[in-house]
């Protein structure tokens, strides 16, 4: 495929991506809501972005304060208008609160894959919400931007982070020490990855 072709390609799916994310869609699964995260979203935000349990293998710190989640929540805004932000926040049906956020970390252009990521409240883990949530969201990008596949990535020793990813069908792609260097300190990162082919061949098996 001569280079133009490809760059043209890639021009055309980030211009989507950030129509897209100027005002994301809500989408909806059996448990959850995923919305455009706004400002009455803040109390609940900080009351699992200020928890060291939540935040233990992130690459950000506790928030301080709530007034620190509503600086972030209006820093989003500027992002969203501008298409570079792509997550969404996550609405728990049965309560209606803000339980965390989940969406794009990261395109792959060339490989037309994504990467994906997810913070849930400690109030919900061990529910299977978040993979609940990834599963809406990388089927939007398949359906919606016809990406090709997805990779996700943990800090060594999320265990819990691991299962999501093994839960929509990826599976191990590779170990990477000192991979990154987070909260002053490099640190070993875990990557699996999945195909569109597999994941629908997964999710099938699992029906």
């Amino acid at each position: 495929m001569p280079f133009l072709d490809i760059f043209k390609k890639d021009s055309s799916l980030d211009i989507k991506i950030k129509e897209t994310f100027a005002n994301p869609p809500t989408l909806s699964t059996q448990r959850l809501l995923l919305v455009k995260i706004s400002p009455e979203h803040a109390s609940d935000m900080y009351e699992y972005s200020c928890d060291p349990d939540v935040t233990r293998y992130l690459t950000w710190s506790c928030h301080s304060s709530v007034k620190e989640t509503e600086r972030y929540i209006k820093l989003l805004q500027k992002r969203y208008t501008a298409g570079v932000f792509n997550d969404w926040g996550l609405i728990h049906k049965e309560t209606g609160k803000f339980i965390g956020t989940c969406g794009f970390t990261s395109f792959d252009y060339e490989k037309n894959t994504a990467e994906i990521g997810y913070v849930l409240s400690k109030d919900f883990w061990g529910q299977g919400l978040a993979a609940e949530a990834a599963r809406a969201v990388m089927e939007f990008g398949f359906e919606n931007f016809g990406l090709d596949g997805y990779c996700a990535k943990c800090i060594e020793g999320n265990d819990a982070s691991m299962r999501v990813m093994q839960k929509v069908g990826m599976t191990f792609e590779g170990i990477y020490k000192n991979g990154m260097f987070i909260k002053g300190s490099y640190k070993t990162i875990i990557v699996y990855n999945v195909t569109k082919e597999k994941y629908y061949s997964h999710k099938q098996e699992s029906i």
